[in-house]
């Protein structure tokens, strides 16, 4: 049996150091954690606050942290699904742009890496 999910843009985002908040289009307002999306977790204040609504509010994209969620995904509770190896990767590359940017001069922070969530093995 298939259901037919209306599909509901995003109208604003926000993420604290421990949600995603999404309020959408039809007055609703979605919470999830964000270790849901390990990227997010390990994204600073400042990484997490550059986002962009895409897909004409289908969805959001965080550009300095390579992360993407869509609505359809938040609405159905489902969590990232990057393997650990994918983010462990991405992680590596994080670090290493970040102490680039600190090298650089950049007046940004400079964040300690962080240990991947529970259940994203590093050793991946």
């Amino acid at each position: 049996m298939s259901t037919l999910v209306e599909m509901k843009e995003v109208r604003s985002a926000r993420v604290t150091d421990s949600e995603l908040i999404v309020e959408l289009e039809d007055g609703r307002t979605l919470s999830v954690p964000i270790l849901w999306y390990p990227r997010l977790a390990n994204g600073t204040p400042e990484e997490r606050i550059q986002l962009e609504i895409i897909g004409g509010g289908a969805g959001m994209h965080w550009p300095l942290l390579d992360e993407d969620i869509g609505v359809e995904g938040l609405l159905a509770g489902r969590k990232s699904g990057e393997s650990a190896r994918a983010l462990k990767r991405w992680k590596e590359k994080l670090d290493a742009r970040r102490r680039v940017r600190v090298a650089g001069g950049d007046p940004g922070p400079w964040v300690e890496p962080k240990p991947l969530p529970d259940g994203w093995d590093e050793s991946a």
